[in-house]
């Protein structure tokens, strides 16, 4: 009997408390691992796992359409940004130097399709946010389908149809913006002409040119608000922030709508390409669904002719 309770009691292995551990010093080696290898290979799996999730975190990143989504946030921060402040800055040339009066507030006059354009910015900007968000999330959503297609994530009808409609959406708003970019142009060609007149205003010496607001619809026909080379409101508009800001506001306003008009062509190929894939991938998925159906029956068929055999065997 002690034989016995000797020998559990030798074969119970000694316990260890976290108490007596003692951390080691420089030049000391631990007993039961002195060679280090246990902790090299936990940190070498911990990070490894960690390379491994950072890894498959980016490969699910839809690169193109980042791409795109920074190139529109980009191009509609530059045309709601410089656009709006140019306008302001249309708005103080014409009081100050043209003496363009603000008419009442019923009436539809310059200023008031200014204020107008104003809010319209605010929505362009506040919309194309939303819409850049939208497309990104679609961009994930479609990457993820085509990456992960016999997982959770199920290719519907539903998906290809909301697909289809963003490349509608997307191609209508790329005309939309084509619009914005030509409308663009024509304040920018009116104050290049105004800044030109004003570079070459010493060569200009002896001729007069008038500029005439009333030329581009901005006054009313029978109010005549010129300024002429020569005069004193002529060298001190030349002569002043508001026109070479404005002008140059208008020029970066202009190259953000192009920039709109490129993302929104980015967009176009991403989606069309996304479209495709997607359509693929659910054709080769009823593929692979009816050729599991198909060798499921012709598994069921020999195990059926197997039993009969053996049943007739028997």
């Amino acid at each position: 009997m002690t034989s016995k309770m000797e020998v559990t009691l030798q074969e119970k292995p000694p316990t260890v408390s976290w108490g007596a551990v003692k951390p080691l010093r420089e030049g000391q080696v631990d007993v039961a691992d002195p060679t280090g290898l246990t902790f090299s290979v936990s940190l070498l799996s911990v990070c490894s796992g960690c390379l491994e999730c950072c890894i498959k975190c980016l490969g699910g990143i839809p690169y193109p359409s980042l791409i795109a989504t920074i190139l529109l946030y980009a191009g509609v921060a530059l045309f709601c940004g410089c656009g709006h402040e140019a306008l302001s800055g249309t708005v103080t040339i014409l009081q100050n130097y043209f003496e363009v009066v603000r008419g009442p507030v019923d009436s539809l006059d310059v200023f008031t399709m200014i204020d107008i354009i104003k809010y319209v910015i605010y929505g362009i900007a506040s919309a194309f946010f939303v819409y850049g968000i939208l497309l990104m999330v679609e961009g994930f959503f479609t990457s993820g389908a085509i990456k992960d297609l016999y997982g959770d994530f199920k290719i519907t009808t539903c998906g290809r149809c909301v697909s289809a409609w963003f490349i509608m959406l997307t191609y209508i708003f790329m005309l939309a913006w084509l619009g914005v970019t030509a409308f663009t142009s024509l304040p920018v060609f009116i104050y290049f002409n105004i800044w030109t007149i004003c570079q070459n205003a010493t060569i200009l010496e002896g001729v007069t040119l008038c500029l005439d607001p009333r030329q581009y619809g901005i006054v009313p026909v029978g109010e005549g608000k010129t300024v002429c080379t020569g005069s004193d409101k002529f060298y001190k508009m030349c002569e002043s922030n508001e026109l070479d800001m404005t002008f140059h506001l208008f020029v970066c306003s202009l190259a953000g709508a192009g920039a709109a008009v490129i993302a929104m062509i980015h967009y176009l190929m991403v989606l069309s390409a996304n479209w495709a894939y997607v359509k693929d991938a659910c054709r080769m998925q009823k593929y692979e669904d009816t050729k599991s159906k198909e060798e499921q029956e012709l598994h069921d068929i020999h195990s059926t002719r197997s039993k009969e055999r053996l049943n007739a065997y028997t």
